[in-house]
């Protein structure tokens, strides 16, 4: 299995054994993911492991969903991902749970999630842009320049960086370090923050990069 549904905790810090500097860590919390789905390549035209994670009452889904499940003998979740697996000799069952041994012996995982969105933010705050001056007559001092040329090509080019809605969108943080794996509790531990609000949803995956 490729990777994993979790759910963000929270951030805190631990000591490092060997140095006793602080590391930052992201904990998940990667607790009952349940296989929904096998998908073939003869049937499917491809090979995947549909999962699901945080299951709840079928009044909180539609009745689509809910048929989907009991077709695959699951009970009903929130969140449905699909996965890769690690080879073609992999088997998977309808119904059967998987647990964290899918990360032993990794050092790396790519973490995926949906950033805290901030509304319609100006190019200060959204692009990074440098402010306009304080004194000397200066009025614009959070405001964008010019948009571009008068006569050629007069217009406004497209992909120009401007004021508009931040963030709300899928981001990856690639090659995390994970440094610790809490199978009891069901709990992962990476260093560094992992996009996203607390109790948001993320996708942690395998980085089986070099």
């Amino acid at each position: 299995m490729q990777g994993l549904i979790g759910k963000k905790v929270g951030m805190t810090q631990i000591f490092s054994k060997e140095t006793g500097k602080v590391i930052p860590i992201t904990v998940i919390h990667v607790g009952n993911n349940v296989v929904c789905q096998v998908k073939t390549a003869a049937h499917d035209g491809y090979s995947a492991v549909q999962l699901s994670y945080d299951t709840c009452s079928e009044k909180n889904v539609t009745k689509p969903v809910i048929g989907h499940f009991k077709k695959c003998n699951a009970p009903v979740a929130r969140v449905i991902k699909e996965f890769k697996p690690d080879n073609a000799d992999e088997q998977f069952v309808s119904g059967q749970a998987v647990s964290l041994d899918v990360f032993d012996a990794i050092k790396f995982v790519d973490v995926v999630g949906i950033s805290k969105g901030r509304g319609f933010a100006g190019g200060i705050k959204r692009h990074n842009f440098k402010r306009g001056r304080e004194t000397h007559g200066c009025k614009a001092h959070r405001q964008r320049g010019s948009l571009g040329a008068n006569t050629t090509p007069g217009r406004v080019v497209p992909g120009l960086r401007m004021e508009g809605h931040y963030g709300a969108a899928q981001v990856t943080a690639r090659k995390l370090e994970l440094i610790a794996v809490d199978k009891e509790a069901g709990l992962v531990m990476v260093k560094g923050a992992v996009p996203g609000p607390n109790r948001g949803v993320v996708y942690i995956k395998k980085n089986l990069t070099k």
